[in-house]
């Protein structure tokens, strides 16, 4: 059995099926495009491997032996187990299955991608998405290393070394308690409240550096009494009436119902921001990847 194993090839098993289902040998040649002798030499093949008969030559065709019947039988679950093999490989290469791993900052999280990424899974229900969420800059780190297969962020400084796709617009907004002294206007310049004390976000999000580089443009230090770390914290702390504070427009809507908050959206041209996907190159994304990529960058 072990010669059978090391010897019995794949193309034979083959015209040993077409053989067997059109009952002759010479349809069965015509059928896959080879010569009558050689489909009998690949008959007589296998015989000689087992060592028993597998078909019975008659005049006007062939019947399968017990033997053959049992070789039959395996032959055919083997040949399907590789189509269905090659039908799922070929999903991989296609974009259709796979798994793709995509660092994102919080602006993008929070606003866009839980609605994008249900719609791109209906789709490819077979690609599996790991989304982390980090900072613009460690985004860049991240994909750069090697660690994530693309990326989601602000444009901050270092992103033109990576290939880049427009995604979203992001546009900002200022969150005041409902008591605040301009919680009545429709829209104001970031100008408007230097002089007011803030709450901002832990750490160095590309929001936060923004904005330090606007208030210092107007010649302020922005007063952060408090730091946080979520977007949640963030307005929870407003409608406390601990400060003021940016965050992108979308964020602010959703807490209007629920929080003492007013949300007043900046005319600052600096306050549309663009949030772009990075990615080392786009011929080095798989497919998976590419086609997270391609549909993401529709949505915009």
């Amino acid at each position: 059995m072990d010669k059978l194993l090391k010897k019995l090839d794949l193309t034979s098993l083959r015209l040993f099926v077409a053989v067997c289902q059109e009952q002759n040998i010479a349809r069965a040649a015509e059928r896959e495009f080879i010569a009558s002798s050689a489909v009998s030499r690949r008959i007589a093949e296998i015989e000689a491997l087992i060592g028993l008969p597998v078909i019975q030559r008659q005049s006007r065709g062939i019947t399968v032996t017990p033997v053959g019947e049992t070789v039959l039988r395996y032959a055919q679950a083997i040949i399907g187990n590789l189509e269905q093999m090659s039908a799922e490989l070929s999903r991989f290469s296609s974009g259709a299955k796979g798994r793709v791993r995509v660092v994102a900052n919080l602006s993008s999280i929070v606003q866009f991608l839980p609605e994008d990424v249900a719609a791109f899974s209906r789709v490819f229900p077979d690609v599996s998405i790991e989304l982390e969420e980090e900072h613009s800059a460690d985004v860049l780190r991240i994909v750069g290393e090697h660690d994530a297969d693309f990326g989601i962020c602000n444009p901050v400084s270092g992103v033109e070394a990576f290939g880049q796709t427009p995604y979203r617009t992001d546009r900002l907004a200022v969150l005041v308690p409902r008591t605040h002294r301009l919680a009545q206007a429709s829209r104001i310049a970031f100008r408007d409240v230097l002089a007011d004390s803030f709450v901002g976000l832990r750490g160095e999000s590309a929001l936060t550096q923004m904005l330090a580089q606007h208030a210092a443009q107007a010649g302020h230090v922005l007063d952060v009494k408090i730091r946080v770390s979520s977007l949640d914290a963030l307005c929870r702390m407003v409608h406390a009436g601990l400060g003021v504070t940016v965050v992108p427009e979308q964020v602010g809507q959703l807490y209007l119902n629920t929080l003492d908050v007013a949300l007043l959206p900046l005319r600052d041209e600096w306050a549309v921001r663009q949030l772009v996907l990075i990615y080392r190159a786009r011929d080095q994304l798989s497919a998976s990847a590419a086609a997270l990529v391609h549909f993401l960058g529709k949505t915009g």
